[in-house]
């Protein structure tokens, strides 16, 4: 198998150069790893200290990564942290702005052995942490071939899943971890399935990262006086399926206040939508603040995990096809919120226990989304589900910090720790 997996690699790469030279999003993919390892030498001729690497896949991943990240370098402020991002989109949207804590970022090399091996010895870390998933052979072997303490934190596996499928070349991969944090029990029972011991229930790092954004948001004083006292609804990260569904409820609730902020970010879809619109609607961009439109279409990144802030209620796309987008960051606001009927529940456990806790609706269709709407505009069961989104994001706050402690403990703990 593990030739097999090398000859899919060479052949992966032949792929990108060829499909680099016609689409675009292919050769910004390969271009944008030209002068990784000049820069990862420079960085680390200049910076020779004790450092852990952090490999996200993308965003997503990064954001449950931060919590980590600012609990070990307050725990350990002189400890050098690096970054690696296998998705373009991911770094393209770090890299835009100094990232707290954070002192190197870059892109991971593609999974062969002999980039893997330089990468590692190159970057020369003393704590090696994976995120969720993204879990690349070659440079898990390269750590582990240099005895290096390697954890695996916020996992959610599925029982379809390669690893738990057969033994041999994908379940080793699992068993390089030292240790390996957990999200919820199910993955815990999983990996003990195969014998694999070293493992706890941590919790969703998520949390941590949304609490901390509650507490913590941007201002925008133009939107907090064209909002005023007026019931709004925020719906982040929308599709033409979750828009499909939520036009005819913008359209029979004038009285709201509507920011939309759509996955997709070019013009067209915003203008398709604003035809079907009976309300006033301008683009935040194209927004003069001294008029007062009822729908404001968000045309750029960066500002929705604050914009819950004004939010009644939220709708948050994604899941009618696309891939549910995060609902934990509304339900950090103690907001309730509302998503398309998932196709596959187990890639997204915290919409089964958002709904299970009183604070996350699933709707199928418009006349399931008019259902919700008019619950929650009933004050006994909209306080019911505010509170309930604020208890269960309380209840799981600290998943860093537990990760982090044990961490400590296993690092110190080191040279007699048995290896998984």
């Amino acid at each position: 198998m593990k030739w097999i997996y090398r000859v899919g690699i060479f052949f992966a790469r032949m792929l990108l150069l060829l499909g680099a030279l016609f689409i675009p999003k292919i050769r910004h993919f390969t271009s944008s790893r030209k002068n990784l390892f000049q820069s990862l030498k420079a960085f680390r001729v200049k910076y020779p200290g004790s450092l852990a690497w952090f490999h996200v896949a993308s965003l997503g991943e990064y954001e449950q990564a931060r919590p980590v990240i600012a609990e070990l370098k307050r725990e350990n402020p002189a400890k050098l942290i690096a970054v690696s991002f296998f998705s373009p989109s991911g770094y393209d949207h770090a890299i835009k702005k100094p990232q707290a804590q954070v002192d190197f970022i870059t892109y991971l090399p593609l999974d062969s052995k002999h980039q893997a091996e330089e990468f590692v010895r190159t970057l020369n870390p003393d704590l090696v942490f994976f995120v969720k998933y993204d879990l690349w052979y070659h440079h898990i072997m390269a750590v582990k071939a240099r005895n290096t303490l390697l954890f695996l934190f916020s996992a959610a596996f599925r029982p379809d899943q390669i690893y738990f499928k057969r033994d041999g070349f994908f379940r080793q991969i699992v068993f390089q971890f030292d240790y390996i944090f957990t999200q919820n029990q199910p993955t815990v029972d999983l990996l003990k399935s195969i014998n694999y011991q070293q493992t706890c229930v941590a919790g969703d790092t998520r949390f941590d990262r949304v609490a901390e954004t509650a507490n913590n948001f941007k201002e925008f004083p133009a939107l907090a006086k064209w909002v005023g006292e007026k019931p709004t609804l925020v719906a982040g990260s929308v599709w033409q399926e979750d828009m499909e569904l939520l036009i005819p409820v913008m359209n029979a609730n004038p009285e709201y206040r509507w920011i939309i902020a759509p996955h997709d970010i070019s013009p067209e879809p915003m203008m398709r939508w604003s035809d079907l619109l009976e309300l006033k609607s301008s683009r935040y961009s194209q927004w003069d603040s001294d008029l007062s439109p009822d729908v404001i279409f968000i045309d750029n990144i960066g500002m929705l995990s604050s914009l819950y802030q004004f939010a009644k209620v939220a709708y948050v796309g994604g899941g009618l096809g696309k891939g549910l987008h995060n609902i934990l960051e509304p339900l950090g606001f103690g907001i309730p919120v509302i998503f398309g009927k998932l196709e596959k529940t187990a890639k997204f456990p915290e919409a089964a226990e958002s709904q299970k806790n009183g604070c996350g609706f699933e709707v199928s269709d418009e006349a399931n989304l008019k259902l919700i709407f008019e619950k929650l505009e009933h004050p006994d069961f909209y306080y019911k589900s505010a509170e309930a989104a604020k208890t269960w994001v309380n209840m799981n706050i600290g998943a860093a910090e537990r990760i982090v402690n044990k961490v400590e403990e296993l690092v110190s703990n080191s040279r007699k720790w048995p290896k998984a």
